[in-house]
């Protein structure tokens, strides 16, 4: 009996023992799920964590090298291209991406800036169990073109030795603006003889050559700067007319209208150009030794390969419009036409007052004058001057724009 009484006991315990395993077995089996699926999550979730982060790198990427591409003056498609390989690069694969130039939300939609939006779905692993629709995750930067200073004279080719070059016994004071070259040239600035200069500072995109020291305010010259913009670079050609105008070379007093002078212009003794704009092709605008030229509100347009030539002997008093498409635009090189050289020169009393602008062209300024309370400008593939003047930046009163030098790009959203 008492054998009998143990071994149910025994028998008892070991049931209750099989019991319990049971249970834990059970419970074991249904929350494997729900544990397998809470440490996957935090897997996932650390995934998808490290992919936004960068999805944001390659959007910031993007957003950069399009900025990149509107500074060097390049249109819409090509920028969007430009940020469009970028985040290929970077491993956007069959995402998507928008491009917007100038971004369409944000602080900064009326300013000069690249906004990038990428997009991308992202496959799940463990918590398939829950649901089998992909992640949605999305990135947006902005990049913001800024402007560091201001410049009076531009040289923009981009690889040119002495883009711009100061020379002789040159005095120049350049007053609240700097000398920009865009050339990658270890002497794309240089200053060579006596020649002496002052400037807010010289800024270039490669290196400098000083043969003496240069008054600036800036601490020292600015190399491996970013190119600045062309900022003439959507200014369109003027459009010759029909019929051709003719000058009388043999009147020693006339005054001419704009207009379109097929076999050049060259001026002899006292001329008035009216207002308005003229297109010399055929022949180069030249003015002649001892002759006086005036013109207020005037454009000229040297096309194909016209050439601009003033005699040192001559007084020429010419002023850009000061509003309308030309505003502020004085003489217009064709884009075009490479090769060649314009040549500025004139007496004392001289005055060349608005932009010289000749984008694929050298612009050699010889004479002693400038513009209007120094307003002159010049925009040149290179420049090489050795006359004397003093030039100012804030000629906004007289239509001139600004020229900006030393572009930055920074992510502001």
């Amino acid at each position: 009996m008492v054998f009998n009484c143990f071994t149910r006991i025994r028998l008892t315990a070991a049931g209750i023992g099989r019991s319990r395993a049971a249970n834990v077995a059970t419970i074991f089996a249904l929350t494997l799920p729900i544990v397998v699926g809470a440490a996957g999550f935090g897997v996932e979730t650390s995934y998808w964590y490290y992919n936004s982060l960068r999805l944001q790198a390659t959007a910031d990427a993007a957003a950069y090298a399009g900025a990149l591409e509107q500074i060097s003056g390049s249109d819409t498609p090509t920028i969007v291209a430009a940020a469009t390989q970028s985040a290929a690069t970077n491993g956007l694969g069959a995402g998507t991406i928008v491009v917007n130039t100038p971004p369409a939300s944000g602080p900064n939609t009326a300013k000069k800036a690249v906004e990038v939006i990428v997009g991308q779905k992202l496959d799940r692993m463990f918590t398939l169990i829950f649901t089998q629709t992909q992640v949605p995750e999305q990135a947006r930067a902005v990049a913001l073109i800024t402007n560091a200073s201001k410049a009076c004279i531009l040289a923009l080719d981009p690889t040119a030795s002495q883009a711009a070059l100061f020379s002789g016994n040159t005095g120049v004071k350049f007053t609240g603006c700097s000398v920009m070259a865009n050339s990658i040239a270890s002497d794309a600035i240089k200053l060579q003889g006596s020649a002496g200069l002052q400037a807010d500072c010289l800024i270039t995109a490669g290196g400098v050559s000083l043969s003496n020291p240069v008054t600036t305010v800036c601490a020292a010259p600015i190399t491996q700067a970013l190119p600045a913009a062309d900022p003439f670079a959507g200014l369109p050609a003027p459009a010759a007319s029909n019929p051709c105008k003719n000058i009388n070379g043999n009147k020693t007093t006339q005054t001419i209208q704009p207009g379109t002078y097929c076999s050049g212009l060259s001026l002899s003794g006292d001329v008035t150009l009216s207002p308005g704009v003229y297109v010399v092709q055929g022949g180069d605008f030249k003015v002649n030794a001892n002759a006086n030229v005036f013109g207020d509100g005037v454009t000229i347009y040297l096309a194909g390969a016209s050439r601009v030539s003033m005699n040192g002997n001559a007084t020429v008093n010419l002023s850009a419009p000061t509003s309308g498409s030309y505003s502020g635009v004085l003489m217009y090189g064709d884009r075009t036409a490479t090769g060649g050289q314009s040549t500025f020169n004139g007496t004392a009393t001289s005055l060349l007052t608005g932009a010289l602008y000749f984008p694929r062209q050298q612009v050699n300024y010889l004479g002693n004058f400038s513009g209007k309370s120094g307003c002159t400008q010049v925009v040149a593939d290179m420049i090489q001057w050795s006359g004397n003047a003093t030039i100012n930046q804030d000629c906004t009163s007289l239509g001139m724009g600004d020229i900006f030098a030393a572009q930055s790009v920074m992510l502001v959203e």
